[in-house]
């Protein structure tokens, strides 16, 4: 283990997509004996290295990686499972000798580690399927006055045509007979103490991240983005999946069935993704405050001068 690290426990990289986050863990990893841990919701999936710009076999191969790739497509993999996973994963980085780096966007997920998560248990399949029938067959306004009886606060909180927290909302009553706000007030504890914890958010510039995030999408287009949707296109599985929804994945399935032009596939891509990293700013700034918002080019020498190590220039 490095000694320059002195008390630091773990590092959290956190930041819009196409920040430069990957790059700075691996180095980061390697000057510091760490192990770099998946803290993105889209990453886990095995079924979308491209797409969700996973890093490279090579870039893995470095120094260990975990949580990438672990979950197949076809899985509803939640806030819940990941900090299941999470847990061991620290553990077993921690008695490793080595230094847990947390890397990611995904700000329920940092939520999870400094402040804990609410507990709810895991919706039977065969109640989630009938919530999404029903979706499906009804609408989500038939559904969010359905939901207005049994959950009236979060009806009252969700707007009519927010199909997703309207379904999860649902299926949590239905399944636990509690709705969910009950759940959120008694929940798991945070992963890591804040003692020895370094936090921050790699800030660049918006335009600069939305200039990065039209670029790269190009660039899946060109490594396989295309191939990799119309692989998961062709599975069948229900829209609603986390994996379905992935940024680009609606858009491209949509070219392959001819309903969109490439142009306009990768144009929607791009503007979903740009969209997805100023909601990203917002989230971090109001909801993680205590995260240390750190311009690109000072990163390297922040992180140094915190745990005592060299770090290559970018």
């Amino acid at each position: 283990m490095n000694s320059g690290r002195n008390d630091v426990k773990a590092v959290l990289i956190a930041g819009p997509t196409a920040s430069g986050k990957s790059a700075l863990a691996l180095d980061l990893a390697e000057a510091a004996n760490g192990t770099v841990i998946n803290t993105d919701s889209m990453q886990v999936y095995r079924d979308l290295r491209v797409i969700t710009a996973r890093p490279t076999v090579e870039e893995e191969a470095r120094v260990p990686h975990r949580l990438y790739g672990h979950v197949d497509a076809a899985v509803n993999y939640s806030a819940g499972a990941w900090v299941s996973d999470a847990t061991a994963v620290l553990a077993e980085t921690q008695a490793n000798g080595r230094l847990p780096i947390f890397i990611g966007g995904t700000g329920l997920y940092f939520k999870a580690l400094t402040r804990g998560l609410s507990n709810v248990p895991p919706v039977p399949d065969a109640v989630r399927e009938a919530v999404r029938r029903r979706l499906e067959q009804d609408g989500p306004e038939a559904l969010h006055e359905e939901l207005g009886r049994c959950d009236p606060e979060a009806a009252q909180r969700l707007k009519p045509r927010d199909r997703v927290r309207i379904a999860r909302a649902l299926e949590v009553v239905e399944a636990t007979g509690r709705p969910l706000a009950e759940w959120h007030a008694h929940g798991l504890p945070p992963l890591l103490s804040p003692e020895g914890v370094v936090a921050l958010f790699l800030a660049p510039d918006r335009k600069v991240v939305y200039e990065r995030i039209d670029r790269r999408f190009e660039s899946m287009m060109d490594r396989g983005a295309l191939e990799e949707a119309g692989a998961l296109g062709r599975r069948g599985l229900d829209p609603l999946l986390p994996a379905m929804k992935a940024h680009g994945v609606p858009a491209l399935i949509r070219h392959l069935a001819s309903e969109l032009s490439r142009e306009e596939a990768i144009a929607t891509g791009q503007i979903d993704t740009r969209h997805y990293a100023k909601r990203q700013f917002t989230w971090f700034r109001h909801q993680l405050p205590e995260f240390e918002w750190v311009a690109p080019d000072a990163t390297r020498a922040w992180l140094a001068a915190r745990l005592g190590v060299a770090l290559p220039e970018a």
